[in-house]
């Protein structure tokens, strides 16, 4: 950020924050009684009075709860940035949260004998979990800050598919998460306050044993070892502590994402260098930036009658403040961007792994027209009975197969042009952005058509891709990710904001959002597929832009290469491809990933192998989701893009656990 910011400190922006904070709870208090009567309200309140009676024991300790959990979250976020060296970690990056509301649901289906002993049990076992997970995958790697941040968005992913499909399927029961999972801090009285206080105060004096370790630890690992530090115990005391306070955050009031990443990244940004500055100042900023949207929250809904979740509203206002700051901010790469690829030298075993692949896509095609479930079990679709389920099955599988080529395209591009190997329609916030085009179309038009819809989500798309890699040409990686974890979360908040208000039309939302493709009609899938097809060959007239943007914009520019239009062409068509697959299989499927990944893993280094395997790894990957969630839980189904998470994330898994740490 610029100098005069920095020399302003986190003190400005946090007192800053209070003021703001402050005045709306002056106003919103004396909605309830004059100033005068405040602490007789207090002190010697009349049950009878029921104005008196919300002061006391709603208002008042909803305002404590959301300075003591902004705070919470604030020194988790640091915790965890600190002990991993990574500007990237939080507990919603490291997929705390994510398992900790996973487990929560869990154990309100099948064991809620459990919550008599408290919520911060099951809570805390799930982000153990999910944390240990993450440890665990990105350990061989040395704990490198893109390994981690990708193992855990991995494991987020898959705990928040495997909470999507529960609550698809045990909606009766768990309807409530709706709001309680997008943070709600509404109270009736001082027993979440009173249990928060204690553990943060727990957690500060911890923290400050740990400081001098964390200075040790922040210089290099081999040093630390040399002055004596055992830095695996130190790393895991300080991971614990922020587990720890993170989950009794989830358990009390639900996941209140991007505070633990935003208010670390705030503080370090504005000056604070020492451990103990960037701990004290991330709790400062964590405390008044969700006291502040909390307020902000409850003045919408005392104007406008608006019931919001102040979790998925906390995005609305973190996320556009640390996009400011990286515009502002020099980048310093935490790792070098990822050379370009090279070129591999066995064309005739790819060309053969190619055909293989694909003859394989053509088989699972078949099985999912020929091979279904019915009450009688497994069985074979022959004869008439083939006549009639055809036109049912085979328009699946094809919009199935377009939008995993699609995805498949688009991550590829995406991770061809950042040379950043996280990127991804689903990381970068493109599908989160296509998918807020989609939901606004939804909710501001009366009816909203297949080409209603794509040009929604191509402009949503284009507009998220376009303000991220906007930036800065020159962005690492590292900013890269921010920028898009920053953008996806603000559109994933207006999403659930939306779906939190109690529009009927907030089911067709989620329903749209899992990628259910049963509405997929013949006419449908063959345009999906003629897309596919055109924008691949499309793609052809790229593959020497591919080939060269990695090498920097110099070299390009002197090997006869726009630079400028190249980019803007191949987000084009990054963005096109992200929004055609995301209206036919929602935003849910981590395949655009998944798919470059996986088609490096078998050799495919020349640009157009790796596009030709990662398109029909992404086919596959998609088509088997969908019959996979079309038989396996009959007579219920589970939506394809749903599917392809927990098909996709566990494949992503196990590549990351067998990567050499090199």
């Amino acid at each position: 950020m610029g100098e005069v910011a920095r020399r302003a400190g986190p003190a400005t922006l946090t007192a800053s924050l209070l003021a703001a904070a402050a005045a709306l709870s002056w106003w919103r208090a004396a909605e309830y009684m004059p100033l005068g009567a405040w602490l007789d309200a207090l002190s010697m309140h009349d049950v009878t009075d029921t104005s008196q009676m919300l002061f006391a024991y709603s208002f008042l300790p909803r305002l404590v709860v959301s300075l003591l959990c902004g705070a919470a979250l604030g020194l988790a976020g640091a915790l965890c940035q600190l002990s991993l060296r990574n500007p990237l970690a939080s507990p919603t990056t490291l997929g705390i949260e994510a398992g900790a509301s996973l487990a929560l649901s869990v154990t309100m289906l099948w064991a809620p004998w459990l919550f008599a002993f408290g919520r911060i049990w099951p809570a805390l076992a799930g982000g153990a979990l999910a944390a240990g997970g993450v440890l665990a995958l990105s350990w061989r790697r040395g704990l490198a800050p893109i390994s981690v941040i990708l193992a855990g968005l991995v494991t987020g992913l898959f705990c928040a598919a495997l909470a999507a499909m529960l609550t698809l399927f045990k909606t009766q029961y768990l309807a409530g998460l709706f709001i309680w999972g997008s943070g709600s801090l509404n109270q009736q009285g001082w027993t979440v306050a009173g249990t928060i206080a204690p553990v943060l105060l727990a957690a500060a004096l911890a923290a400050t044993a740990l400081v001098r370790p964390l200075t040790l630890l922040g210089v290099d690992d081999a040093k630390a070892r040399s002055l004596g530090l055992s830095v695996g115990a130190v790393r895991l005391c300080a991971l614990a502590l922020s587990i720890g306070v993170s989950v009794h955050v989830v358990s009390a009031v639900g996941v209140i994402g991007f505070i633990g990443l935003a208010a670390p990244a705030l503080a370090r940004t504005l000056g604070a260098r020492r451990v103990s500055q960037q701990m004290i100042w991330s709790s400062a900023v964590g405390a008044a930036l969700l006291w502040l949207v909390d307020q902000g929250v409850q003045s919408a809904d005392a104007l406008w009658a608006l019931s919001l979740p102040t979790g998925a509203v906390t995005a609305l206002l973190g996320a556009p403040m640390l996009v400011i700051l990286l515009l502002r901010q020099r980048s310093v790469p935490v790792v070098p961007p990822s050379p370009p690829a090279v070129e591999s030298s066995h064309a005739p075993r790819m060309t053969y792994l190619l055909i293989g692949l694909a003859g394989l896509l053509a088989v699972l095609v078949l099985l999912a027209v020929l091979v279904g479930r019915d009450g009688e079990g497994w069985h074979l679709s022959l004869g008439q009975e083939f006549d009639m389920m055809m036109p049912l099955r085979l328009p699946r599988a094809l919009a199935a197969l377009a939008a995993g080529v699609m995805l498949g395209l688009a991550g590829c591009l995406l991770q061809r042009l950042t040379g950043n190997p996280m990127a991804g329609p689903e990381v970068l916030g493109v599908s989160a952005g296509a998918a807020f085009g989609l939901a606004i179309a939804l909710f501001s038009l009366s009816t909203v058509g297949q080409g209603t819809q794509l040009l929604a989500a191509s402009i949503g798309a284009a507009v998220a891709l376009a303000a991220i890699l906007a930036l800065d040409h020159k962005a690492s990686p590292e900013r890269t990710l921010i920028a898009g974890i920053a953008f996806g979360a603000m559109f994933d908040a207006v999403i659930n904001v939306l779906m939190a208000g109690g529009d009927p039309r907030a089911m067709l939302l989620l329903n749209w959002m899992m990628g259910s493709t049963y509405a997929v009609d013949g006419t449908a899938a063959l345009a999906s597929i003629g897309a596919a097809i055109v924008l691949f060959g499309g793609l052809l007239l790229t593959v020497r832009m591919l080939t060269i943007l990695p090498l920097g914009r110099g070299m390009s520019s002197a090997l006869g290469l726009n630079p400028a239009y190249s980019h803007i062409l191949v987000l084009t068509l990054s963005a096109i491809l992200a929004a055609m697959a995301t209206v036919i299989v929602g935003p849910l499927t981590f395949v655009g990933l998944l798919a470059p990944h996986l088609a490096r893993r078998l050799g495919m280094r020349h640009v157009l192998a790796e596009l030709a395997g990662a398109a029909i790894i992404g086919a596959l990957v998609m088509v088997a989701a969908d019959w996979f969630g079309r038989t396996i839980a009959f007579p219920r189904q589970i939506p394809a893009g749903l599917a392809a998470s927990l098909i996709g994330c566990p494949s992503l898994i196990w590549l990351l656990s067998r990567r050499s740490p090199s």
